[in-house]
């Protein structure tokens, strides 16, 4: 199957298809660069990100972390998916924005290794996300 998402795409027509991750956008989550192997996802933190004691909800933190390595992971390849994800969480979040960026770190026939850094408007190292990814080999 060739892929359904490739860096030729402009960057509208790439957020138009991940648009269809109804979770991931809908909590306002957006692509904002995306090439084979990478992808950087941002999102405006909302009060409704937040935790009883204000800090930004972890699932919150790993949802955006998530959308930006399945961009990454299935751009310029076939349709693939994550089957082993482990999130650390490195401080919280200041100010009111995310930044999530996803690196390739290899990617073989049937799997991709991948990681993803999740940054606050300060650069502050927020999570880092390491994930597993499979595809079905042509």
């Amino acid at each position: 199957m060739p892929p359904l998402v490739t860096s030729d795409m402009p960057l509208e027509q790439i957020q138009e298809f991940f648009r269809s991750d109804k979770f991931a956008t809908g909590i306002g989550c957006v692509v904002t660069a995306a090439s084979k192997g990478h992808a950087v996802a941002e999102l405006d933190l909302r009060p409704e990100h937040r935790n009883g004691m204000g800090g930004v909800m972890g699932g919150c933190i790993f949802t955006l972390a998530d959308f930006a390595l399945a961009v990454a992971c299935n751009m310029d390849e076939e349709p693939t998916v994550s089957v082993s994800n482990t999130i650390e969480y490195l401080s919280g979040a200041k100010g009111s924005h995310l930044t999530a960026t996803c690196n390739v770190d290899r990617s073989g026939r049937s799997l991709g290794y991948y990681t993803v850094d999740v940054t606050d408007e300060l650069g502050t190292p927020v999570a880092r996300m390491v994930a597993t990814c499979f595809r079905r080999a042509s």
